[in-house]
């Protein structure tokens, strides 16, 4: 099954605030793993966030996290951020 990819308008701007070499490698990465089996659970590129609603998935990218929520045929991308800012944005964000 191939999925939707539509990024948030947030995901947008997070994306193009990136050196083109990680945002090539960024959309790469969400083509090659988001596209076909979003929800393939891995040891070092998707986790599905336990206690949380929204987000559900993320995906790591070397120092870069996506998160992401499922609803369907879709994959919603929320955002796209440095691991270093990643548990202040799931602290502000996550429900």
């Amino acid at each position: 099954m191939k999925y939707q990819i539509i990024l948030a308008p947030e995901a947008v701007q997070d994306l193009k605030s990136l050196d083109a070499h990680d945002r090539a490698k960024v959309k790469d990465l969400i083509e090659g793993h988001l596209r076909h089996t979003p929800t393939k659970v891995s040891k070092s590129r998707i986790k599905k966030l336990r206690g949380l609603r929204h987000p559900q998935y993320r995906l790591r990218i070397d120092e870069i996290r996506v998160f992401y929520d499922i609803e369907e045929s879709t994959v919603q991308i929320l955002a796209i951020i440095p691991k270093s800012k990643a548990a202040q944005w799931l602290q502000e964000a996550g429900e």
